[in-house]
């Protein structure tokens, strides 16, 4: 085939192509497309500025402001009474100090935990192995509510160490401590699987080369596997987070400076 034949052909090729494109620029260009798209996200952007515009104005404003476009947008009697008053009403500050100092903790330890549960069953081989994953998988199906009130009886039931000027001590009940909000949530099914799933998908001949090595299982998991998992960490973490801050029903806490910031601010 000539030269001048393989250019013609190439031309031919080319033009379907650049029709598509002219297309596809069109279809952006067209301002018809963009209406929907603005209509939806109004839908989630009014609420927010209602929300931001009435934490200025004093409640009788906001009742009035409901019936017209006022009700969206930051004017009249503006002032920061209302933000103001929360500090004065209520010690939000603490709830902030605990609601932080729970949440991370149970990230820390249960990515700790979690993965080191996740490592055993997705590395190790023993018997019973498919069973224990199949029972902690079935726990996801069993909604919180269910089972919050026995383990309120449980944790009514169990001994806490309390420390003293003259030594330590045993009390019965961990309501109002921090071991109540914190070591029932430490394990959690949805991250144990995570991390099954994602230490099964790297390579096992990497445990084998350490084994040949010197190197146990604590080691494997520590230096080995566990660099490679960041991204499930990474998954977890989040996961177990946004949850825990947010968590509202524990009926554990009756002392107002234990309280975290959801059930502090009710």
């Amino acid at each position: 085939m000539s030269t001048q034949t393989q250019a013609a052909a190439a031309t031919v090729q080319a033009q379907p192509v650049t029709k598509t494109i002219r297309a596809s620029g069109t279809d952006r260009g067209n301002p018809w497309t963009y209406i929907p798209l603005v209509l939806l996200s109004l839908t989630f952007i009014l609420p927010l500025l209602f929300m931001i515009s009435s934490s200025f104005k004093p409640r009788n404003q906001i009742l009035n402001d409901l019936t017209s476009w006022r009700a969206f947008v930051p004017v009249g009697d503006l002032s920061m009474d209302n933000y103001v008053g929360v500090f004065d009403r209520v010690p939000v500050g603490q709830f902030f100090l605990v609601s932080t100092i729970v949440t991370v903790s149970i990230v820390v330890l249960g990515l700790v935990v979690n993965s080191m549960a996740g490592f055993a069953l997705a590395r190790l081989r023993f018997r019973g192995r498919g069973l224990i994953l199949g029972a902690i998988i079935a726990t996801l199906i069993v909604p919180f509510e269910t089972f919050a009130i026995p383990m309120v009886y449980l944790v009514s039931n169990l001994p806490r160490v309390v420390l003293h000027s003259d030594g330590f001590a045993f009390r019965m009940g961990w309501a109002n401590s921090y071991e109540v909000l914190i070591i029932p949530f430490i394990a959690n099914a949805f991250s144990i699987f995570l991390f099954t799933q994602y230490y099964s998908s790297i390579p096992k001949e990497l445990d084998e080369a350490a084994r040949v090595d010197g190197a146990g299982w604590l080691r494997i998991y520590r230096s080995v596997v566990s660099p490679l998992a960041g991204p499930a960490f990474a998954t977890s973490a989040i996961l177990t987070f946004l949850p825990q801050w947010n968590s509202y029903l524990w009926p554990v806490i009756q002392n107002e400076d234990m309280r975290p910031v959801q059930v502090g601010m009710r």
